[in-house]
């Protein structure tokens, strides 16, 4: 591969190099909302009008997961679909999918070559580039339904370009804060940002911000809420659901929340995509997984990896945990957080399941030093720190006993590591 100093748009042979590139033009981390220039160059091409019927999901958490329950619902009744989401965990590739499959190298190198040209003289962010070049591959695919996934709040960000007939608003927590705003008010008010005048859309969040419903009540969008539109129950080994005209019960208990399944199912009866054969729908979500969230590498010794990593998704983790580590001796907590993630009272809902913490640094400018997770917790926690993830993770994995559950978590950047890494895994005994 080239390298970074030398690289051109004409010496890309591979997709590393063309994101190299893109990288080298525009770093990841260096953020620019807004829709303008991304919108200038998509209008050249068509780009914002994407094939099908288009689902525009935000949120702070549960966005993936309520896509991948969408996803294999209308695979199931036959329907073609893309979906597109970030970050991806392993490869780039998985940002962008074709009825499961990850588009190619090949695909994406020459959506990124044509993204290239097309922007002439336009400076584009990094995901406003790759973003584009997802939606040239979903044109080209023509897929019965394509499901788009916010990257970062919604009313700016590169895919509010599209017309979505509905949009889905997971839930709304305390994230972003420098970009979307610093209390659930205004991050409710750039997340509703993907609203459509006189449309519908789905909401997950019971607690709403009243910004929230403002912004619907402005533009005539109908909302359509969990527990006053459609309900859910766990029971014991199954879980129900039921809008104000389908009930679906003995439905499969999932290892994703249910207030995404449940939220899946909603927008697909307001789509009229909702089967009402409970033996498909039953299927169809006992197949929903998703890498990295909730996701079980290894039983004895236990690894468990999530990427949660706001007060949200951490809260949501920690009541799972008061289950998952009856009949464990110890639980070992490995975290890795970005900087923008560690506030006072961050980890404060694990504080009590955790018997050890392996605090790893994650890689510079946006990672966080071990030492800094280290000055949020309370002095008495049972601590070791190390410089990077593989260091903490290997030697965590060298003292684990039969009995014991490693828990990953933190980010995105930490749970891809670990993945990376799980052919270092001791096999079970």
């Amino acid at each position: 591969m080239s390298t970074l100093t030398s690289l051109t748009s004409q010496s890309c042979q591979t997709l590393d190099d063309w994101l190299c590139f893109i990288e080298q033009q525009h770093p990841q981390h260096k953020i620019e909302l807004g829709l303008e220039r991304v919108r200038q160059v998509a209008e050249r091409a068509g780009l914002q009008q994407l094939p099908g019927r288009v689902v525009l999901i935000a949120g702070t958490n549960g966005k993936g997961t309520t896509a991948r329950c969408m996803e294999q619902l209308l695979l199931a009744q036959g329907l073609t679909v893309a979906v597109y989401s970030s970050p991806h965990l392993l490869r780039f590739n998985e940002r962008l999918r074709f009825n499961l499959q990850d588009a190619t190298d090949a695909d994406w190198i020459r959506a990124l070559a044509f993204i290239e040209q097309l922007r002439q003289d336009i400076e584009l962010t990094y995901f406003e580039f790759t973003t584009l070049a997802a939606f040239y591959l979903i044109k080209d695919f023509q897929p019965d339904i394509a499901l788009i996934e916010v990257g970062l709040g919604g009313r700016l960000d590169a895919t509010n370009i599209v017309e979505p007939e509905l949009s889905i608003l997971t839930t709304i927590d305390l994230d972003h804060q420098d970009w979307l705003g610093p209390d659930r008010e205004a991050i409710g008010r750039e997340k509703a940002g993907v609203f459509r005048a006189n449309q519908v859309a789905v909401v997950a969040e019971q607690q709403l911000p009243a910004s929230v419903v403002d912004v619907a009540a402005c533009l005539g969008t109908q909302l359509l809420r969990a527990g006053q539109d459609y309900h859910w129950q766990a029971g014991q080994n199954s879980w129900s659901w039921h809008s104000a005209s389908v009930a679906l019960t003995e439905l499969p208990l999932l290892s994703i929340p249910l207030q995404n399944a449940a939220t899946a199912l909603m927008a697909l009866q307001q789509l009229g995509l909702l089967s009402e054969m409970p033996a498909q729908i039953t299927q169809a979500l006992a197949e929903v997984s998703l890498a990295g969230r909730m996701h079980w590498l290894q039983q004895k010794p236990a690894v468990l990896l999530d990427v949660a990593h706001n007060p949200q998704s951490i809260q949501y983790l920690a009541e799972q945990l008061k289950t998952l580590r009856i009949g464990h001796r110890r639980l070992i907590a490995l975290c890795g957080m970005m900087t923008d993630k560690i506030k006072p009272g961050a980890l404060d809902a694990l504080l009590e399941l955790i018997d050890h913490w392996v605090l790893v640094s994650l890689p510079r400018p946006r990672g966080a030093a071990a030492e800094l997770l280290l000055s949020i917790l309370p002095d008495n926690c049972s601590v070791s720190c190390f410089n990077d993830v593989q260091s903490g993770f290997e030697q965590t994995l060298q003292q684990l006993q039969q009995d014991d559950l490693l828990l990953v978590f933190g980010s995105f950047v930490t749970v891809s590591a670990v993945l990376g890494l799980s052919t270092a895994l001791p096999e079970a005994k």
